[in-house]
């Protein structure tokens, strides 16, 4: 008797620096993981990019040691990126270009030709529900390839957003999700639940495979695989999946990291020209509905400002790890007065008036809820959340969460913890392809945080 192999999932999560494959059995544990490194390569105008080949020759190198492995029964694969990157093929399937970086910097004659054409750059933006971010409008970047390569935008079979090309790899089918497609990248006109006028008119649309549902699988290239492989999905919208699966009363994700992000799926009112101009913006579910979110800078903030506050004092910012709420010393500080919403707010506060690092790090919290309330609060609408759940590293912080607690004194606000919740999002959502078992209740650990 052959001992049973274990039914497992394959999750590809590829981010900006770290490249893992992940192995989740049918409690959504992780069997087997493996991360990837690689250097980056150049683009034909020296900028800096993700090498393509490495990517590709690291996926199959992956999937074939782990079809080598026979305690696990692989069941279907997925796949969640980095979002605002396209990739060229060709009609056999090989890219025509490097993989442009999204910082690359854009040619500002060329996006202000476009928006002049389409109403201006405030009614492009709110159609596009996409605050104008050159390269990061990911379809701008497919629009600059046809205007300065016309012979290579010939060669274009499709152009496909990066966890589309991942799933393409095993799949060899090329489609587009709504994931990929709704992120700030200019392409989706929001009012219209259809490709932006500029799409069509530039030709562009003929570029841009079938769209599909997120939770959509395809059966594998390779002859004789039993295996299903899923459509893939934008990270930030992955991560979202276990909330949406677990909770049914309307709820806001503060997804915290170096960026903030506040996620609302429960608020579909047209954006204004005012939430645009403060970073906020439509991302879209698996489902293809909206979500609208909205950034702030805070984690990359907070290094900064700590870094000035331990140089001050002479700690190691690790003092600032475990600090517990000091309620008095947080009287004391806002004293009733009405703290800067401002994330820059807290440069221009002198540190020489604090007593120590506790009590300047208790005023840096402070600034910083406060600029989050007003960047969460531009995702809200009439109808009315129960809960705030938050994740990522902020979740962790008892001064943030309490006093977040304290903010928003009618929600129940708790931190979040879950284990890889971007690649569990992409098992999650082709769970019935994969998995016999029922979801899971306890993938998110839960704390309450009481004001």
């Amino acid at each position: 008797m052959g001992k049973t192999r274990i039914p497992v999932v394959a999750i590809f999560d590829v981010g900006k620096t770290n490249k893992k494959l992940f192995l989740f059995d049918e409690r959504y544990q992780i069997v087997f993981e493996r991360s990837a490194r690689f250097l980056e390569t150049e683009d034909e105008d020296g900028d800096a990019c993700e090498n393509l080949e490495s990517l590709r020759l690291s996926v199959f190198d992956s999937l074939h040691e782990v079809f080598r492995r026979d305690e696990f029964d692989i069941k279907a694969i997925n796949f969640t990126s980095y979002g605002a990157s396209f990739v060229y093929l060709n009609e056999s399937g090989r890219p025509l270009t490097p993989l442009y970086n999204y910082l690359k910097e854009y040619p500002k004659a060329l996006e202000s030709a476009l928006h002049a054409k389409y109403g201006g750059v405030g009614a492009f933006s709110l159609q596009t529900a996409s605050p104008a971010l050159g390269s990061l409008n990911s379809g701008l970047q497919v629009y600059r390839v046809q205007q300065e390569k016309p012979e290579i935008f010939e060669k274009v079979k499709f152009a496909l957003h990066l966890p589309q090309y991942l799933s393409f790899l095993v799949s060899g089918q090329m489609y587009s999700d709504m994931t990929s497609i709704g992120c700030h990248t200019a392409l989706w006109d929001y009012s219209k639940k259809a490709y932006h006028d500029w799409v069509t008119d530039t030709g562009i649309e003929k570029k841009l495979a079938p769209i599909v549902q997120g939770d959509e699988v395809f059966s594998a290239a390779f002859p004789g695989s039993t295996y299903k492989v899923g459509v893939g999905l934008h990270d930030s919208s992955s991560a979202l999946i276990p909330y949406l699966l677990n909770f049914h009363e309307p709820f806001v994700l503060i997804s915290t990291g170096t960026w903030c992000i506040s996620l609302n799926p429960f608020n579909e009112d047209a954006l204004t020209e005012e939430q645009l101009e403060k970073d906020c913006l439509f991302y879209m579910t698996y489902a293809g509905t909206p979500v609208k979110a909205s950034r702030l800078f805070a984690g990359y903030e907070h290094e900064t400002q700590t870094k000035r506050i331990a140089d001050h004092f002479q700690v190691t910012t690790a003092k600032f790890k475990n600090i517990e709420i000091n309620w008095s010393l947080v009287e004391k500080l806002t004293g009733g007065n009405k703290t800067p919403t401002a994330l820059e707010a807290f440069r221009n506060v002198d540190i020489n008036q604090f007593a120590d690092h506790v009590e300047a790090y208790h005023a840096l919290i402070v600034y910083l809820v406060a600029a989050q309330v007003a960047s969460t609060k531009l995702t809200l609408s009439n109808k009315k959340i129960q809960r705030i759940f938050v994740d990522g590293g902020f979740s962790k912080n008892n001064i943030f969460m309490s006093l977040l607690a304290k903010a928003f004194t009618d929600v129940e606000i708790y931190a979040a913890s879950m284990a890889q919740a971007t690649a569990i999002g992409a098992a999650l959502v082709i769970h019935k392809e994969w998995n016999s078992q029922p979801i899971p209740t306890n993938i998110i650990e839960l704390r309450y945080y009481r004001a």
